[in-house]
């Protein structure tokens, strides 16, 4: 009886092999969250929520945005890392959670292997503008101006170890000049006072800058990235200028847990990559002055890794110490 009894077992195990499979390939068959280190408002949560609505649509689920702010997107991070990797907890990764902050601070998530990446969605230039008020109009210029000007000006940042600081410095180690540091909590103070001329200088995002271009109320100078912007022509880049190495942008992804299944992982690049390719798609991200980045996940995770180093090398050579 116990032999038969067990055979049976066995027999019943195989049986439902098939619908184990057809459960998995059932994916998704409940709503998906997607964690947006942030509160809501702002470049992180608008990507985050255009890429729940559309990734809706096309998966035939309701993806949920799920804003969890705090620590510099600490806190998003770890609820990530924690999470089953089955597919149903994502997080819109960003150049802060998994660039920049991973240089300057010891965090307590591995923002490498702690982390599926999925598929990149797209990056904006960040672009140096100056007060109009300064007497240059050009990097050149400028360069001239801050050697004949030793610490008589600043710039301001969206906050120490943020994008906006370590572009900065990473321009005043290649220009070889100086300039104070004034940091701020977020980008609109920070841009305020550099419209106001109490700081001279500032290497923010295009998007946040580009309603005080236009106006001319700041005065660009050039732009990091690999070609010049569209919507910025007549301003060379960093490395037209013989700055090599400014090809770094404020960039937004998808990635979820470690350990995802590479069918998920496949399936939600395929769907990233296709929808980012949409004019519509492409279009409406524009008009936030971010371009798309197609990649495969395997890029994706090497594009993270080689930021994270980038800034690494930097924060090192300029000894910024954030602990």
């Amino acid at each position: 009886m116990d032999r038969r009894n067990t055979l049976q077992a066995i027999a019943l195990g195989l049986g439902a092999l098939p619908l184990l499979g057809a459960a998995q390939d059932a994916w998704p068959s409940k709503p998906i969250k997607i964690i947006a280190p942030v509160a809501p408002g702002g470049g992180v949560d608008l990507v985050a929520r255009t890429m729940g609505d559309r990734l809706g649509r096309v998966l035939g689920q309701s993806f949920i945005v799920d804003n969890q702010s705090g620590g510099g997107g600490t806190i998003a991070a770890q609820l990530v890392t924690r999470a089953a990797p089955d597919g149903y907890t994502l997080m819109l990764g960003y150049v802060g959670t998994h660039g920049t902050n991973p240089a300057v601070r010891k965090l307590p998530y591995d923002a490498v292997n702690g982390f599926t990446a999925i598929g990149m969605v797209g990056g904006t230039p960040n672009v140096l503008v100056v007060n109009p008020a300064l007497p240059v109009q050009s990097v050149k210029e400028f360069v001239a101006h801050l050697k004949a000007n030793p610490a008589r000006l600043s710039y301001g940042s969206a906050g120490q170890g943020t994008l906006t600081h370590l572009v900065m410095e990473q321009f005043k180690e290649d220009s070889q000049t100086f300039m104070v540091h004034v940091p701020y909590r977020g980008i609109g103070p920070a841009i305020v006072d550099v419209l106001g001329n109490q700081t001279q200088a500032m290497f923010p995002g295009l998007a946040a800058a580009l309603p005080h271009i236009s106006a001319r109320k700041i005065r660009p100078l050039a732009v990091t990235g690999a070609r010049r912007h569209r919507l910025l022509p007549e301003v060379p880049t960093m490395a037209e200028l013989g700055f090599k190495g400014f090809d770094g942008v404020q960039w937004y992804g998808i990635m979820g847990p470690a350990k995802m299944s590479a069918a998920i992982v496949s399936r939600l690049n395929t769907e990233i990559n296709q929808l980012i390719n949409t004019p519509e798609l492409r279009d409406k991200l524009a008009s936030e002055a971010l371009d798309t980045m197609p990649m495969t996940s395997e890029q994706f995770a090497s594009y993270i890794k080689t930021d994270i180093d980038k800034w690494s090398r930097l924060v090192k050579a300029r000894k910024i110490d954030l602990e």
